[in-house]
């Protein structure tokens, strides 16, 4: 009788946690908007992490207390942050958010890309943040022709967004 009546116990809260209307997403899936913030908060330094990366799929977090999440990034925007400069740069393939540093910070620049049938993707001013980057979300599996100009000064890249391409530029110099 005893053991019946813990089975009957154990059968009520598993009904209770499997009918649960909580409606929570997991832990390592947000919103297109919520993802995109938060990679913002990284990228301006309002968040904090051990370290923030984003590559062509994920933003990877390592929190200080050595916990690590992964977010996937939107199946139909690439993520790609460019520093432009004028004199130093790093080589690098994947943005740390948390780590990468170029050269112009808050600086405003004249950037101009467009794809390859010559649709206008970004044509506007745009300002550097702290860690001298420009940060934008363009669509997925295409190639474009990008622009930036500043005091004077211009530099041209071709950038691509597939699975396999970097999400940091620091190669356009500005001449």
């Amino acid at each position: 009788m005893k053991v019946r009546s813990i089975l009957s116990f154990l059968l009520i809260i598993l009904l209770f946690v499997g009918c649960s209307n909580d409606e929570e997403q997991p832990a390592d899936t947000l919103s297109t908007e919520e993802l995109k913030d938060l990679v913002h908060q990284y990228s301006i330094d309002e968040k904090d992490a051990e370290s923030a990366s984003i590559t062509s799929t994920d933003l990877i977090i390592a929190e200080k207390n050595g916990n690590e999440t992964s977010y996937s990034l939107p199946d139909n925007e690439f993520f790609v942050s460019i520093a432009p400069f004028i004199n130093e740069t790093h080589p690098c393939t994947n943005h740390s958010l948390t780590g990468c540093q170029g050269e112009l910070s808050n600086t405003s620049f004249d950037v101009y890309i467009e794809d390859t049938d010559g649709n206008v993707i970004v044509d506007e001013t745009v300002e550097s943040f702290d860690n001298g980057f420009i940060d934008l979300w363009l669509p997925r599996d295409k190639n474009y022709q990008a622009k930036i100009k500043y005091d004077g000064k211009v530099a041209e890249s071709k950038i691509s967004t597939f699975e396999d391409d970097g999400t940091c530029i620091t190669t356009m110099q500005l001449m």
